[in-house]
């Protein structure tokens, strides 16, 4: 199955070589239809008359545009229209309402000129330079009369320039009084979008806030870097502060006394006193005792001067609660302790400084803050107010630049178009027979493919192998070759046409080829019985059954061909051997198996056995049923390697099928070129029901192999009364 499987290709879209098998095919559709195009070209080349042409060239461009500048963008205020469309500027050039116009300038000369042969023979064009369109449309008039198409463009000119003139004027004209429409309108706009941005700044008082804006966040921003800095100076002085209170273990206002009362030079001179008053009362004590009254008197005066320092610690630093026993000892500082001292107070007074400085950056911070959230919405309203007056500004402006040109343009007039060629005298057209001729060669090829191709269309035979093995579903298991003509003048052999075929070398090849694939079609168990058939008559299937059947014997297997077409033999016709006895007779004789030895066969080769149909019998269908059938197939697939049946035509008549239910299989013979795509659909749909196991292509033009092969005839053995 493997081999078989590699025969079978599926099936694909037309191909080039295909479409081109088709045009060789229908070659005469093609070139009849070709010649017949060509000369239709010719001769109304021919028949027609000279033709001349004139041409005009306009510079389409007003003198005032209103466009929009793509540099500014300005928008225009004259006419939204005025801007070219040359597509619709065009059909404006082509319409009946000015050619009407045309047409009464020539009536004079050209009565009977009408709009319609204007509009068939005026061409409008919009010249283009290097596949770029220009402002440049050309009008070609074509006309038989030379001065005809010279005066017609000339009235055509007139026309467009007149129709130009009126529709700038008043394309002009609705511009300026739009323009003086619009300017109260605009004027009372910007005063009043001025008024509101007035009010505005007025209201919030503010300049530019944007402006504002940015020096508020600026002010903010520094604040808070300014609060960052204080704040760490203030860390560092609060720890200075507790360091030196740590060293001098007194508080603030004892180390401001302290300072104080050091500092005073008549605090210090009572406490010398009373130090020395302390030093005589102890040396006294030591001679007498305390109620000694010099002891009394010592302790007196002590008492005065303690009292003396007392009122002079109140002079110095004021009403102060420290004991009276104490006041000697706090005035009393070491050079250390009273740097010390005034290092604390500095660091107090620095401290309480920072400390108030911050309280005020904050303050000014919070403070900017909600300023700060004020300015969002006073840009935002701002924002809306400022485009507006300058929009508004704009506007003014470019409707009174726009009604300046509007009022110079209209007084200077000058809106022609400019004629860039005038119309001349109409030139002879160039020989319309080149062009006609090749129009002419290439409609008659495209209607002569048509006309090949519809008639492929039409035609329900099958050409092409391809072709034949796209309308079965069995295996393509071979094809055989057509047989060429002789040459003119040349004698046909007196063999016979079957003869003839057998003995050339290709088709010899051809059936080989297709016998080893029927052998690999089934390899495990061959097939020891095939009917070979075709869809209608004259496709070759006997000659082919026949060369079949040489191929088995020659590649070493004993076979048996029966000619099984009990109703037209011709099998023995071909091999020119008798027909007395045959198939129909083994079929009447009603004897067993057995005892009919004798068998009317006649071989040809050493494995090949020929079995001829018979006299036509009465009914060749009832023989063809029969069980006697059945035996006589069982009896001969025993003695044979291959059993080959050339059966009927399937169409038209049942012995095909019959004969077909006592075999392994049935092989379907098409001839290339004959048999139709209706026949086949119709024969396989006959068939379904058996072992239809392949077809064969016959005839084909492209089954020459591929390998150069010499000819040499076969030679058949010499059969009585026969030439095979």
């Amino acid at each position: 199955m493997g081999a078989i499987d590699q025969l079978q290709t599926p099936e694909t879209e037309p191909s080039y070589g295909q479409l081109l098998s088709v045009l060789v095919r229908r070659r005469f559709w093609l070139l009849g239809t070709f010649a017949g195009v060509l000369s239709l070209a010719a001769i109304a080349t021919l028949l027609l008359p000279p033709t001349y042409q004139s041409y005009l060239q306009l510079l389409v461009e007003p003198n005032y545009q209103g466009k929009r500048n793509l540099n500014e963008q300005e928008p225009s205020f004259a006419d939204s229209n005025v801007e070219v469309d040359y597509s619709t500027q065009l059909t404006l050039m082509r319409s009946s309402q000015l050619l009407e116009r045309a047409v009464g300038l020539l009536q004079p000369q050209y009565p009977d000129l009408k709009v319609a042969d204007l509009q068939k023979n005026l061409f409008l064009v919009q010249v283009e330079d290097a596949k770029i369109k220009t402002k440049v449309f050309q009008a070609v008039y074509r006309d038989d009369d030379p001065i005809k198409t010279q005066r017609v463009l000339q009235a055509i000119q007139t026309v467009y320039q007149t129709y130009n003139r009126e529709q700038q004027r008043q394309r002009l004209a609705r511009g300026l009084s739009f323009v003086n429409e619009q300017l109260p309108q605009v004027q009372q706009k910007v005063t009043q979008s001025e008024a509101n941005l007035e009010q505005f700044r007025k209201a919030q008082n503010l300049i530019d806030p944007e402006l504002q804006a940015k020096a508020l966040v600026d002010a903010l921003s520094q604040v808070r870097d300014d609060r960052r800095k204080n704040a760490a100076q203030l860390q560092e002085a609060t720890a200075r502060y507790a360091e030196l209170q740590q060293q001098l273990a007194r508080s603030t206002p004892d180390a401001r006394t302290a300072n104080r009362l050091s500092q005073s030079e008549r605090y210090q001179n009572l406490l010398n006193e009373i130090q020395k008053t302390e030093l005589i009362l102890t040396q006294t004590r030591t001679r007498y005792t305390d109620a000694a009254p010099i002891v009394q008197k010592l302790q007196q005066r002590l008492t005065d001067q303690r009292a003396l320092l007392r009122q002079e610690a109140e002079r110095v630093v004021g009403k102060t609660a420290t004991p009276r026993d104490r006041l000697q000892q706090t005035g009393q500082l070491g050079t250390t302790d009273q740097a010390l001292t005034t290092q604390l107070i500095e660091a107090r007074v620095n401290l309480q400084s920072l400390q108030a400085r911050q309280q005020s950056l904050s303050r000014s911070e919070r403070s900017l803050k909600a300023e700060q959230q004020q300015f969002p919405r006073l840009l935002a309203e701002y924002g809306r107010l400022q485009p507006k007056v300058q929009i508004d500004r704009d506007t003014l402006q470019q409707l009174l630049k726009a009604r300046q040109e509007l009022a110079l343009e209209i007084a200077r007039g000058g809106f022609d178009w400019q004629v860039v060629e005038e119309p001349k005298l109409g030139a002879l057209v160039s020989p319309s027979w080149p062009k006609n001729l090749l129009l002419g060669v290439f409609g008659g090829l495209l209607l002569g493919c048509f006309a090949a191709f519809l008639r492929e269309a039409i035609d329900d035979a099958v050409h092409t192998s391809d072709d034949l093995k796209k309308q079965v579903a069995v295996p393509l298991l071979g094809m055989t070759p057509a047989v060429p003509l002789p040459p003119p003048g040349q004698a046909r052999p007196a063999l016979s046409p079957a003869a003839q075929v057998i003995q050339w070398q290709p088709f010899r090849e051809a059936m080989d080829l297709i016998y080893k694939n029927l052998q690999l079609l089934h390899p495990d168990f061959p097939l020891r019985s095939l009917v070979i058939t075709s869809a209608l008559a004259g496709e070759g299937k006997t000659t082919l059954a026949l060369a079949l059947a040489m191929s088995a014997g020659r590649l070493h297997q004993r076979v048996l061909l029966i000619d099984a077409d009990l109703r037209r033999p011709s099998l023995h016709q071909q091999l020119r051997l008798p027909n007395e006895q045959g198939l129909a007779t083994l079929l009447a004789r009603d004897i067993a198996i057995a005892d009919d030895s004798d068998l009317p066969t006649f071989t040809i080769s050493p494995n090949l056995d020929i079995l001829t149909a018979g006299p036509p019998p009465f009914d060749p269908a009832k023989l063809l049923s029969s069980r006697r059938m059945g035996e006589l197939m069982t009896a001969w697939e025993s003695q044979y390697d291959l059993v080959l049946l050339d059966a009927p035509p399937v169409l038209g008549i049942v012995d095909t099928i019959l004969t077909a239910s006592f075999c392994g299989g049935v092989l379907l013979v098409g001839r290339i070129g004959q048999v139709t795509r209706t026949e086949l659909h119709q024969a396989t749909t006959t068939l379904n029901k058996l072992n239809v196991i392949g077809v064969i292509a016959n005839g084909t033009s492209d089954a020459n192999s591929a390998y150069p092969l010499e000819h040499q005839p076969i030679h058949p053995p010499a059969i009585p009364n026969s030439q095979s």
